[in-house]
């Protein structure tokens, strides 16, 4: 890792202050928001409304000196309201491209599961590709592109569920929580006069978080380590409950979410709790229940805790 890891991890520090003084108690999604963002993979975001789902993105937005860009997702909302569409100017006689929202560095999608699957899928193809197609030309998206999508439990009514296919392109699925009252009442003191969001400043302008993008591919990983991610993952296609496991996508996310969990933690090398610990958030929105699993009340949550406990940890002296 380069010289300058620890004034970026500085940095990185300032973020989840920021984060810590807009959302009270929730310090676990801000920093695995963070893993997914260093990671350059994407987040998920469900939970009921009015938990702070949006405020956690906007915060974040804020202490990015990105371009940020919101869509907020709604049943009329068209494909090319998202990727942008092709005018005609009549003074050039020819026709202009007009960026849509998803050609900004970081991106809300709000209440993604509102709209249409057709929709849904021109934001996802953005994410998977980290390009659009218009009318038959490929537009690249800017560097760096990071979504943070938030949608309402699925058994909320108008509410599209994604397909599994298109889950398995977010790094991570987090949830937020209701806050404890102790928390709350925190909360209505902070925001009583003025809101602290507006205090935010950023801390990391776009050229450096490219450059620590970089550095957590530096990151080192043992091959033991490697060999517990795909024993895992090799346990969620055999185990009785799942119709489908965790593909090899899945395997290569968990590994890019501990190389980032490590560098925001000071290390230059993951630990085999680093991957323990992100296995659920990266894991289980990738599995696809069997009937009779849902039937007996299994979760995908509860086949991750199982095979984390019966996988062999590799045990070494030193990773670093």
């Amino acid at each position: 890792m380069t010289q300058h890891a620890f004034l970026y991890n500085s940095k990185i520090s300032k973020v989840l202050r920021n984060i810590n003084q807009v959302i009270v108690g929730k310090d676990e999604p801000a920093t695995l928001s963070l893993v997914a963002l260093l990671a350059g993979g994407h987040v998920l975001l469900e939970d009921v409304p009015g938990v702070g789902k949006t405020m956690l993105v906007r915060t974040l937005a804020k202490s990015l000196d990105c371009d940020f860009k919101r869509i907020q997702f709604t049943p009329d909302l068209l494909p090319s309201d998202v990727t942008g569409v092709s005018i005609y100017n009549p003074k050039e006689l020819e026709f202009e491209f007009r960026g849509g929202p998803i050609l900004g560095n970081i991106v809300l999608a709000d209440e993604i599961n509102r709209t249409s699957p057709k929709t849904q899928s021109a934001l996802l193809e953005g994410m998977e590709e980290n390009s659009v197609t218009v009318d038959g030309n490929t537009i690249q998206l800017k560097h760096p592109f990071f979504v943070m999508a938030t949608q309402n439990p699925i058994e909320y009514e108008g509410t599209y569920p994604l397909p599994e296919a298109q889950l398995d392109r977010f790094l991570l699925k987090l949830k937020m929580g209701y806050p404890t009252p102790q928390e709350e009442l925190q909360m209505l003191e902070k925001t009583s006069k003025n809101h602290p969001i507006n205090d935010i400043e950023a801390v990391i302008d776009k050229e450096e978080l490219i450059t620590i993008q970089n550095e957590v591919k530096d990151v080192y990983m043992d091959q033991n380590v490697q060999r517990y991610i795909i024993d895992i993952v090799t346990g969620t296609r055999e185990h009785r409950g799942a119709y489908l496991g965790v593909s090899p996508r899945g395997s290569i996310a968990l590994m890019k979410a501990a190389k980032a969990y490590a560098y925001i933690h000071d290390r230059d090398y993951v630990l085999p709790d680093d991957v323990k610990y992100l296995a659920p958030f990266v894991l289980a929105h990738r599995i696809i229940l069997t009937s009779e699993a849902k039937f007996e009340g299994i979760t995908a949550e509860m086949i991750i805790e199982e095979l984390l406990g019966n996988a062999s940890i590799p045990v070494r002296k030193e990773y670093s």
